[in-house]
């Protein structure tokens, strides 16, 4: 395969801040780049993904599936000839246990007030 037949992207955060660019194979599958997104994470963020679960990648509109390659994702590449193309990445909220889900119900039904209209 030719060096011009790779992809290259980078990665835009929530807060603005990217990770790459880099080149990627169009065989690279979606997993594999939320792997390489998770290992080059920066430290100082306070939200971290732990899996490839955690991270959702959308391009164009579309969330990409883990499953699938870069070439089958149909990647706008044609339109941008040695351009980089910008993947969004958008963290899933974390899920709480069932412990502080019920000491967060509890704190709302402590903090609530009462009015009365005389």
């Amino acid at each position: 395969m030719a060096r011009e037949d790779f992809i290259e992207l980078k990665f835009r955060l929530a807060d603005g801040t990217d990770i790459g660019p880099s080149k990627y194979s169009p065989t690279t599958t979606v997993a594999n780049l939320k792997e390489k997104i998770i290992a080059q994470w920066p430290k100082d963020k306070e939200n971290v993904p732990k899996t490839i679960n955690d991270v959702k990648l959308i391009n164009a509109g579309k969330i990409l599936e883990n499953n699938r390659t870069l070439a089958e994702s149909r990647l706008p590449v044609s339109e941008l000839p040695g351009g980089v193309i910008t993947m969004h990445v958008v963290l899933r909220p974390p899920i709480p246990d069932k412990k502080s889900d019920k000491l967060r119900k509890d704190s709302t039904k402590k903090s609530g007030c009462s009015c009365s209209i005389l």
